[in-house]
């Protein structure tokens, strides 16, 4: 066998190398057939802005290349998505909504409708999240698995609404907040979901599955609008919780605590959930617990203006009125307390409790409670995709990516009031607006 000198082994290394990656330029131009320009473009890791990106995507939605725009030339079978003077982002997400839910009808109100009203209003629901630059939602909690059925219909093409990981109904006790409080015994209203024991909430876990969860929600302490609970009673035990986590794990499934109270909070990140949702009443333990188990808190500290002011005439009681105005501040102080000390934190309005086309009007109520524009971004970004287990699909605008984005006039780390208005979506590659 002949043995070739180094300089010849070195020029053949080289030439390999070329060829290769020709052939990766020709098997990308290929599949490119959009690409997306703009003034700047947000990178979410480093927090700096790039200027002038061209953003190439592929048949497949992901994102092919990302380029110079002032240099790169592609050809006129490329379809040119033209950004001028706005700033890109990725496409934010919303890990805490209930699509099938309307403010406009609190209390009893609701009970004027017939069963599929809720469903059927949660179309335009969908849509709002979606031009309001929400590119995915998770919905932790619905009635009739409407949000299972919102995916489908988004997804076959036959809705306008953002990806959508289902939760179906939500996990809870017998007379506690998931169940259904506002009835008198005349009535059997019970939650499909409800379970007592971890054996019957093992089955609940596999039920909501069976039927299109993608993530199991539990209630594990009392909340604000339901009747006869309250919001810093667990509800559920630590071992009731923990075969609820270890139920979902072997299914595969990400999994969401409501949880007001410190009790119940702990026992929930004990238990291994993935997220607590709301973690109003948190103590100093329960964040060092959150810190050493990983758990995100996903604090909807913005609804609370709105449900004062408009929700005594939307038919909200009393009761439910002042359990909010009870905790608001708390909630709001604690999400400064947890942010600080290195929680992992995400982003959770509670759309619903609100009007889902408000939501971005969370990221200053967060700025204003101790957070910087790009942590406030990176919380409905990054950290939510992680959380999700999506993290090398959506979150951020790089190679490999799905390629939702939106696109905002002027420079949100200047302004983050900017992600509340004129927003451009842009979704899977294909512009939405």
């Amino acid at each position: 066998m002949k043995i070739l000198a180094a300089s010849s082994r070195k020029k053949i290394t080289h030439a390999l190398a070329f060829m290769a990656c020709m052939s990766a330029i020709s098997v990308s131009a290929f599949a490119q057939n959009r690409v997306i320009t703009a003034d700047q473009m947000l990178d979410v890791n480093s927090g700096k802005m790039i200027e002038y990106p061209a953003i190439f995507v592929g048949e497949d939605g992901r994102i092919t290349n990302i380029a110079d725009a002032r240099t790169v030339r592609w050809g006129g079978d490329v379809t040119h998505i033209n950004l001028s003077g706005r700033t890109l982002l990725p496409g934010l997400i919303d890990m805490h909504v209930h699509l099938d839910a309307n403010p406009l009808y609190g209390g009893y109100s609701s009970l004027q409708f017939t069963d599929q009203f809720f469903t059927v209003q949660g179309v335009e629901n969908a849509r709002a999240m979606l031009l309001a630059g929400f590119t995915t939602v998770r919905n932790v909690g619905s009635d009739n698995y409407s949000d299972v059925a919102y995916k489908q219909a988004i997804d076959e093409g036959l809705l306008i609404g953002p990806n959508i990981v289902p939760g179906a109904y939500s996990l809870g006790a017998t007379g506690g907040h998931c169940d259904q409080t506002f009835l008198p015994p005349s009535f059997k209203a019970k939650s499909p979901a409800v379970g007592d024991g971890p054996d019957e909430l093992r089955k609940k876990v596999r039920e909501m599955r069976k039927y299109g969860a993608e993530v199991i929600k539990v209630c594990a302490t009392g909340g604000v609008f339901s009747r006869n609970t309250t919001p810093g009673q667990q509800q559920l035990s630590l071992i009731e919780l923990t075969a609820i986590v270890d139920e979902a794990k072997q299914w595969g499934l990400k999994t969401a605590a409501h949880a007001h109270g410190a009790e119940g909070i702990k026992a929930a990140i004990k238990a291994g959930f993935t997220t607590i949702e709301h973690a109003s009443l948190v103590d100093d333990d329960g964040i060092k617990l959150a810190i050493q188990y990983g758990t995100y808190f996903g604090m909807d500290i913005f609804n609370t203006e709105y449900t004062q002011s408009e929700g005594a005439k939307n038919g909200v009681l009393e009761e439910n009125l002042k359990k909010d105005r009870d905790i608001a501040q708390i909630q709001r102080d604690n999400f400064r307390k947890a942010h600080k000390a290195g929680v992992k934190m995400i982003f959770s309005t509670d759309a619903g409790i609100m009007p889902h086309g408000t939501a971005a009007g969370q990221f200053k109520i967060m700025t204003d409670y101790g957070m910087t524009p790009i942590d406030a971004i990176r919380a409905a970004t990054i950290n939510s995709a992680a959380a999700l287990g999506k993290e090398k699909d959506i979150g951020q605008i790089s190679v490999g990516y799905i390629s939702d984005i939106i696109a905002v006039s002027g420079n949100p780390l200047d302004n983050i009031q900017l992600l509340e208005k004129d927003i451009i979506v842009i979704k899977n590659g294909m512009r939405v607006n």
